[in-house]
């Protein structure tokens, strides 16, 4: 029997969540305002979960929300209420710490064990097991052999692609020393993309700039994705919720198509191109299949994509008869544009820019100031508008 892969997706607003469910994803993973790993994202609200719910049942997509940071004394009664409000309206919960481990035994809310909690060994999987866990989310250190004696133990779930922290399964100070925001607490800012001048007590200094020596390349596995299915997982995860709905709409689709099949050459070097369009610190294995090196580490501080979105307006009026829509410009727009628009109804919408008009005249540019017409899918006012830079 043909085992059964979940893609998960990183849902950090209603656009990326749109948007991971139109493009395949089997569940979607998200934070509330609180109590999750990524605080920079927007994040929901316990009110939005019905809309969530309503979105994500029309093609049967699971639910999980994130409540894996670290928990102190004086957050249990909180986080306790959180725990009740949310039974029922979730499928599954993402933690680590034992406290709320306990909690979602004593309300009977299925649980995975975060990356977070570093399981990397046999027992601990058994142990985590015992405790009532569904899943267990496997450290990042991991290779391929180890995860196959593990899922042997417990479901797994591994990340598959996304950003890697130069930190212990992501357990890093740097930023709670800095500038007191804790990484453990889903405030972390990311000091370590940047670059860095080192000096010695004598005040010789050296500016390293030609690798981010604290800063890992985004991980990648496309193109051994069927080790990974070997390995015995269950759950190939997508890291991101603070990128977005481009990021997500991309990589899903990417991925999507390598856990439905069997890849081609031809077809992993085209999924190879499409993962570069999108944000990326160029990619790396991982651990999967070798301890990383110095060629591991990052070379750029932000993005390396080949293509760039630049927003050039917002919907303004959307005439759904004709299917076109009115945009204020704050950028120039013209024909041939290949353009993206991102909303909270319609996730994303792909476009080019075959003709545009103001006041019924044909143009070839419009400028900024402007408001112009074309047509367009089913959008909404307030829908953002953006051009691809190549």
């Amino acid at each position: 029997m043909k085992k059964k892969y979940e893609l998960l997706a990183p849902a950090g607003d209603f656009p990326m969540l749109v948007a991971a469910v139109n493009a395949g994803a089997n569940a979607v993973y998200f934070g509330l305002k609180k109590f999750g790993m990524r605080d920079s994202a927007k994040n929901f609200e316990i009110k939005d979960l019905k809309r969530i719910r309503e979105i994500c049942k029309k093609k049967k997509v699971k639910m999980y929300v994130t409540l894996n940071t670290i928990i102190f004394d004086d957050e249990i009664a909180e986080i306790e209420k959180t725990i009740k409000k949310i039974k029922g309206r979730v499928d599954a919960i993402i933690c680590w710490d034992l406290s709320i481990v306990q909690l979602c035994k004593k309300y009977k809310i299925p649980f995975f064990i975060s990356t977070q909690a570093s399981i990397s060994n046999s027992d601990s999987a058994k142990l985590y097991k015992k405790l009532g866990a569904k899943r267990a989310i496997l450290a990042r250190e991991l290779n391929l052999n180890q995860i196959k004696k593990i899922s042997k133990v417990i479901e797994t779930e591994c990340f598959v692609h996304g950003a890697m922290c130069i930190a212990y399964s992501g357990r890093c100070f740097t930023s709670q020393f800095l500038h007191n925001k804790s990484a453990n607490c889903g405030k972390c800012l990311q000091p370590c993309r940047k670059s860095y001048t080192v000096k010695d007590d004598e005040g010789n200094e050296l500016r390293l700039e030609n690798s981010k020596v604290l800063s890992a390349k985004d991980l990648c596995t496309l193109e051994f994705i069927e080790e990974i299915k070997k390995a015995g997982v269950t759950g190939f995860k997508i890291e991101g919720r603070s990128r977005d709905p481009r990021y997500v709409d991309t990589v899903v689709r990417v991925y999507r198509k390598a856990l439905d099949k069997k890849l081609t050459p031809k077809e992993i070097q085209e999924g190879m191109e499409e993962l570069k369009k999108v944000y990326n610190r160029t990619f790396s294995s991982g651990f999967y299949l070798k301890p990383p090196t110095s060629e591991d580490f990052a070379k750029i501080e932000h993005s390396a994509a080949i293509e760039k979105k630049h927003f050039v307006g917002k919907i303004t009026k959307y005439f759904p008869k004709v299917q076109v829509a009115a945009i204020k410009l704050v950028s120039e727009l013209k024909v041939g544009d290949e353009i993206v628009i991102i909303g909270e109804s319609i996730g994303i919408i792909k476009s080019k820019v075959e003709h545009l008009e103001i006041n019924r005249a044909s143009i070839n540019l419009a400028k900024k100031g402007q408001e112009v017409g074309l047509k367009l899918p089913l959008v909404k006012k307030g829908d953002e508008v953006y051009v691809i830079l190549k």
